[in-house]
């Protein structure tokens, strides 16, 4: 079967059955003289304003009775109006912000009637702010849930995806939504994600982080197991790969499961470049976050214990430099590491321009005063701030934080046993992320368990070509995304 011809819709009452199924679709009955008319919409994509106060008066003002389009037709103030019996068709519409009225007199077609919102969704102040990308569109959501679910459905137009509305918190009743595609995401996922919510006993809701440690499989882990970000484009495609959103009232980001470890160092950005920098981008985020873990143990470990594997004209420097500096290895680092998560807290917290000021003037004047006050070497200032610069690389704010809390216990079982210490330390990293699961799916797949038909969209970026399917440890219904282009030599190979 052709992707395309995945999600087709054969009949009217199908597609109502399958539209009937999500919290943001709408059927109502209007009284229209001696008429009954069924009206069928999504309130996410049409202008309720329209709705309410021309086209519901019009149709109450129709008198005769309707045995034709034309009578209803010239009771209606608009020119976007057309009967459609294709059920595609009238798909499409109704994804596009249409309503949709039936007549019991007609039984074979519905008449389509333009009112779309244009201006929901196409806001000003919706841009990402901590999940920036250079290409690729910078649209973000919002507090607002009704304005999200339009900007979902803009993305992915298709009666196939479902909202369903949930309720938590006994005081705050916030609203959930869950987003899947129907016939594609695979229910378990869905019970799970869903049975996990409902089964909560909150009292007031403030965002979707709430929910998202209180359903996590182990709640005592530095380790992020919900994808959260505020992007469209990322929310999008793990919906059509198969998983799970969670979106709720009041909150601009968005979580969805199950996550793997490697989805926390993809960005938007590796599939609008071309394989090959999209790869290359990739490690360099793996190498980074590598540097940033290892690089102040490795330091202190050197310096305490290995003093042998420092070659011989590096060693003189280091050794000269260290002279004057009053305290051991360890503390130079927890002074300097320390110093730089203040650094960061103080300008996440300050106005944007302060902030940016804080970090640069801030790092420049302790760095340089640090090192003239020998309490610490310039070598070591170097190292933690390409430690610090290599954590920024990674895209997902959560596991960012995951990394700066980790380097803390790493640089103290340095200080403790040396480079025993950091393969102690990395030994339990990895025995840790072997046990964590996300939605009961193993945290390090396709690694662990190893699943080699995964593996050409997670270390790199392969080409569209070899992508083609979706990732199986999702067990989705649908496997197949697309079909690559045929080349013009196989073309004429096939004539």
């Amino acid at each position: 079967m052709k992707p395309s011809e995945q999600f087709t819709i054969d009949s009217l009452d199908q597609l109502l059955s399958i539209v009937g199924k999500s919290c943001d679709f709408s059927r109502i009955e209007v009284a229209a003289g001696p008429n009954r008319l069924t009206l069928s919409f999504y309130p996410s994509l049409t202008d309720a304003g329209e709705l309410h106060d021309n086209l519901l008066p019009a149709l109450q003002r129709i008198a005769a009775p309707v045995r034709a389009w034309p009578d209803l037709v010239k009771w209606l103030p608009y020119d976007d109006v057309a009967p459609e019996k294709e059920p595609a068709r009238i798909s499409e519409k109704l994804q596009q912000g249409c309503v949709m009225i039936q007549c019991g007199a007609i039984a074979d077609e519905a008449l389509l009637v333009n009112v779309a919102d244009e201006e929901r969704g196409h806001r000003s102040d919706n841009d990402t702010e901590n999940e920036f990308s250079v290409i690729g569109p910078k649209a973000g959501f919002v507090e607002n849930l009704t304005v999200n679910l339009h900007l979902l459905r803009q993305q992915i137009a298709i009666p196939q995806l479902i909202f369903e509305e949930l309720t938590v918190g006994s005081m705050s009743k916030t609203t959930v939504v869950l987003a899947y595609i129907e016939g594609l995401t695979n229910e378990e996922l869905v019970s799970a994600m869903r049975d996990r919510i409902k089964a909560l006993d909150l009292d007031i809701v403030y965002d979707g982080s709430f929910i998202e440690q209180a359903i996590a499989d182990n709640s005592n882990t530095p380790f992020p197991l919900f994808l959260t970000t505020e992007r469209i484009d990322r929310i999008s495609y793990v919906i059509s790969s198969g998983q799970v959103a969670v979106l709720t009232s009041g909150s601009p980001y968005v979580f969805s499961g199950p996550a793997t470890f490697m989805d926390f160092f993809v960005s938007p950005e590796d599939y609008y470049l071309n394989w090959i920098s999209g790869s290359f981008f990739r490690v360099i985020r793996l190498i980074s976050v590598l540097f940033s873990l290892f690089a102040s143990p490795i330091y202190i470990a050197v310096l305490t214990y290995h003093f042998e594997v420092i070659p011989t004209r590096l060693l003189h420097p280091i050794m000269l430099q260290g002279l004057h500096v009053p305290f051991s290895p360890v503390m130079e680092v927890l002074f300097l590491e320390t110093t730089i998560e203040l650094l960061r807290e103080a300008g996440a917290r300050l106005p944007a321009k302060i902030g940016q000021t804080l970090g640069i003037v801030g790092g420049i004047v302790i760095g340089e005063a640090s090192v003239q006050a020998a309490l610490t070497s310039n070598i070591l200032l170097i190292i933690v701030a390409l430690s610090a610069l290599a954590s920024f690389t990674t895209p997902i704010y959560k596991m960012a934080n995951t990394i700066r809390v980790l380097r803390f216990p790493l640089i103290l079982l340095s200080s403790l046993l040396g480079g025993f210490g950091i393969v102690v330390g990395f030994i339990l990293l990895l025995a840790h992320l072997l046990r964590l699961k996300s939605l009961d799916t193993p945290y390090l797949v396709p690694f662990f368990p190893f699943r080699s038909g995964n593996l050409n969209d997670s270390l790199i970026r392969s080409s569209y070509q070899y992508t083609t399917n979706r990732m199986l440890f999702l067990n989705p219904q649908r496997t197949k995304r697309y079909r690559p282009a045929k080349k013009k030599e196989d073309i004429d190979g096939e004539d």
